[in-house]
């Protein structure tokens, strides 16, 4: 899969517009956001890495979108979501999982054949995901938000290369929603992380 500032392609044929990635990056990393229970996300932030109880042999999933992130965790509040990481990862990293993904699905149109995408979901490590975005209220959007699922050498990867930094966003987490309860949402929508169309 390569990505362009308009469209993203998988294998030679683009993808719409409305599934461009979007996320807080700079030169060098962007930021994903992963929900754990304390006891997964306590070790990680003191080590700055995913340490055990962290399971390296489960596919793990990271998205850059925070408010798909406050959709999946209902605010930080799902049992074992209470807490919310933002990962920093090397670009080059992100870039290389994104270029081997495949998608979690059959798209006829995107796949040459059912069986092409089947032995493709076979050797690839990383699977692609698009997700309706959400709005404040966490109600779906048009355009779409990648989840990106990592297993096998892309976990090792991802826990030992690719990340440089681990912060708990829960209390921004908390305020956020706090707000968008009280109905200042302009308020809230200015906490959100600045996020941006990913080249």
């Amino acid at each position: 899969m390569r990505m362009t500032h308009r469209t993203l392609t998988f294998y030679g044929l683009q993808v719409p517009d409305r599934h461009a990635v979007r996320a807080v990056f700079d030169a060098d990393t962007i930021t994903v956001y992963q929900a754990y229970s304390p006891a997964i996300a306590l070790p990680a932030l003191d080590a700055q890495r995913f340490v055990p109880p962290f399971k390296r042999d489960r596919m793990t999933w990271v998205k850059p979108s925070f408010l798909w992130m406050m959709y999946r965790s209902g605010w930080a509040t799902k049992e074992g979501q209470e807490r919310v990481l933002a990962v920093r990862l090397r670009r080059d990293g992100f870039d290389a999982a994104v270029a081997e993904a495949c998608l979690s699905h059959y798209v006829p149109g995107i796949h040459e054949s059912r069986a092409a995408w089947s032995r493709a979901l076979r050797t690839s490590p990383v699977r692609v995901q698009w997700d309706p975005e959400r709005d404040l209220h966490l109600r779906p959007l048009e355009h779409r938000s990648l989840q990106l699922g990592l297993s096998g050498a892309a976990v090792h990867r991802y826990v030992d290369e690719w990340t440089v930094g681990i912060r708990d966003v829960t209390p921004l987490v908390h305020e956020i929603h706090a707000l968008v309860e009280a109905r200042a949402l302009e308020e809230a929508a200015a906490l959100l992380p600045p996020e941006r169309p990913y080249q």
